[in-house]
């Protein structure tokens, strides 16, 4: 088990639920978790907004019993509020804290938090380095391979991560201006394995089982964060963990699997938001279990219509 240890955190596999902004909340963890994952993330949360006990920022750090083990994610870049963050995630449910210095949204990245961050390794050393001193959660950061194609410093970034004091390192394989779109490369990942002594969490153009494992094998890299490939498929999971077993890989979910996965996400929404944000946020994750299937389009726009829990329910019974 000595490679699936994140500082005292041991790990049941080595694949990963990354941290997705309004998406990777307790109901979408938790499934994750059903299916294989064997680390999943919180939301962003605003370590400024800890700082100011504000009350939406609290709604994002509740985790269910029974959801396995989970990493809080925090985002800022003043290392006294960073602090104190971790001091209060001392005090939660979580199992590890992770610092966002890769989210690309320009309403993050004007504050110098994010991928900003990405411009400043001595400031990042501070960042990392105040919630070291602060938890005695492993800490862990996760950072793009540099702010644009011309500023590259994935291997350099990786350095100050690590001589703060950080347990691991997660790299997506893009830069901040490529936001999502282009291909990973996972040419850095491995430089970042080469370079530091820390686990690497590989992340980026993971899309099935056999990627993920790939990832692995072309890297190096102890870990694999899966974003996007999970959105509508928490199968992903069993998949990514039946290759790395090298088992045959599970048959797609059936139109009853993601049916039953679709009204219980639907519930778990309804019971931890109240119907109204439940529906709304919903209709998102049925357009992302229904992709590749026919007639899925259509349906999509039927279900962005509906209000009420009983109609989508409904609605996706009989798709």
């Amino acid at each position: 088990m000595k490679g699936l240890r994140i500082g005292s955190l041991i790990l049941d596999n080595p694949f990963f639920l990354a941290p997705l902004a309004g998406i990777t909340d307790a109901p979408m963890r938790r499934l994750c978790h059903e299916q294989g994952a064997a680390l999943t993330y919180s939301e962003m949360v605003s370590a400024k907004g800890m700082w100011y006990g504000d009350k939406n920022t609290g709604k994002l750090l509740y985790t269910y019993k029974d959801e396995g083990p989970v990493a809080i994610q925090i985002f800022g870049h003043e290392p006294e509020v960073i602090a104190f963050a971790a001091r209060e995630l001392s005090k939660k449910d979580g199992v590890m804290i992770d610092i966002n210095m890769g989210c690309p949204v320009p309403k993050i990245v004007k504050n110098g938090e994010g991928s900003a961050l990405l411009k400043d390794p001595d400031l990042i050393y501070h960042v990392v380095s105040a919630a070291v001193k602060n938890s005695d959660l492993p800490v862990t950061a996760k950072i793009r391979i540099g702010w644009d194609e011309k500023s590259i410093n994935a291997v350099e970034t990786a350095h100050a991560v690590e001589a703060a004091g950080a347990a691991a390192i997660a790299v997506h394989g893009r830069t901040r201006e490529q936001y999502y779109s282009g291909k990973a490369d996972w040419s850095q990942i491995a430089a970042v394995k080469r370079a530091v002594d820390i686990p690497v969490i590989g992340n980026g153009d993971v899309t099935d089982g056999s990627s993920a494992v790939r990832m692995m094998k072309e890297t190096g890299c102890d870990f694999v964060m899966i974003a996007r490939g999970a959105l509508g498929n928490p199968w992903i999971f069993r998949e990514a963990l039946a290759a790395w077993k090298g088992e045959p890989i599970p048959q797609p979910p059936s139109a009853e699997e993601k049916k039953t996965m679709m009204l219980r996400h639907l519930k778990d929404l309804a019971e931890l938001k109240g119907e109204y944000a439940a529906v709304r946020e919903m209709r998102k994750h049925v357009g992302w279990y229904l992709k590749g299937v026919k007639g899925a389009a259509a349906f999509r726009g039927k279900v962005n219509s509906l209000t009420s829990m009983a109609d989508l329910a409904e609605a996706i019974k009989n798709i």
